[in-house]
């Protein structure tokens, strides 16, 4: 059967925005039609060809600004068009609005990331940091895209600015502006250059330095079990997490292995995997969905890694 003229016309349409995205700098990457989770194999369904017949490449690592590869993903179907945040050298600050949810008393008043932050600004005495492109989300929210600093590193973060603001930087992407879902269309609110991001922001988004590792002394193989087991706890945990549980379960393992990953003892790969793959039986129960099981996931990690530990391995007996 014939493909529909809207359905052709559509397709081409968001192509162009993934092209138009490119030309501007910015790494695209597909998402499903009509959502916002990748399109692209995950690692638990990675076929080992092409791009990742060496080792698996994640949405980051194959985001693109090629026209022939955005030709190509967009000739297949309607994609919705990801911005793949850390190669493009943004850090968007996301504003969700309240949804109806009452503001923790400390933000009390608030309807949502927009007034908060217009808070914080107040505070820090600075004026808020609104004159940069933004785009407004199909759920009534803002994204205020800023071009990051090349250092501090700047990675995603949940809610560590306040109530209902997240950021996505490094490990993180942004639905472009032209893409849809069910509930509206991702559209541009200002048309303006992409602002650098307020030095008061760098500061409150700069991590801590990493505390000194809290360090463990096991005997060599003991070691290995040791980690091994807290591997084996900690995902088990997760994929038996009950409904309203699975976040912080999820949350709280990825804490845990991100600690044995700043600390050495095991490799940020691994910890990734195997906390995705246990997140997976609950994808697509109750909304818990793909795109929050990495964000979680990533997020976790992060603040793990600040945070080492250390397993000290020896020869002699205990």
């Amino acid at each position: 059967m014939a493909m529909s003229l809207s359905r052709l016309t559509e397709r081409t349409r968001l192509m162009r925005v993934a092209l138009a995205a490119a030309h501007d700098g910015y790494f695209v990457f597909p998402l499903r039609p009509n959502g916002k989770a990748p399109a692209l194999h995950g690692e638990s369904r990675c076929p080992g060809l092409g791009v990742c017949s060496a080792v698996h490449q994640g949405w980051e690592q194959r985001a693109s600004r090629n026209p022939e590869q955005i030709r190509q993903w967009w000739t297949a179907r309607s994609y919705n068009v990801g911005i793949s945040t850390g190669p493009s050298g943004l850090l968007v600050i996301d504003l969700d609005d309240a949804r109806g949810d009452t503001p923790p008393p400390q933000w009390a008043g608030t309807r949502g990331g927009q007034d908060v932050l217009a808070r914080l600004a107040d505070a820090a005495n600075q004026p808020y940091p609104g004159d940069t492109y933004t785009v407004a989300t199909a759920t009534g929210g803002r994204h205020l895209y800023f071009r990051a600093p090349a250092d501090p590193v700047l990675r995603s973060t949940v809610g560590k600015l306040g109530w209902r603001i997240d950021t996505r930087g490094v490990g993180g992407y942004v639905v472009a502006a032209g893409s849809v879902r069910p509930e509206g269309r991702y559209q541009v609110v200002q048309d303006l250059p992409v602002a650098p991001l307020p030095q008061w922001l760098v500061t409150a988004l700069t991590p801590p330095p990493p505390p000194e590792p809290v360090e463990r002394a096991l005997p060599a193989k003991r070691a290995s079990a040791y980690v091994a087991a807290i591997v084996a706890s900690e995902t088990d945990a997760v994929a038996h997490a009950t409904t309203g549980t699975r976040r912080n379960t999820l949350l709280h393992a990825a804490n845990t292995l991100g600690r044995l990953v700043g600390g050495g003892e095991l490799d940020e790969h691994t910890a990734r995997t195997e906390l995705l793959a246990a997140a997976e039986i609950h994808i697509g129960h109750q909304d818990f969905t793909h795109v929050e099981a990495v964000r979680t996931v990533e997020d976790g990690l992060a603040w793990g890694i600040n945070h080492p530990r250390r397993i000290t391995a020896h020869n002699g007996p205990m």
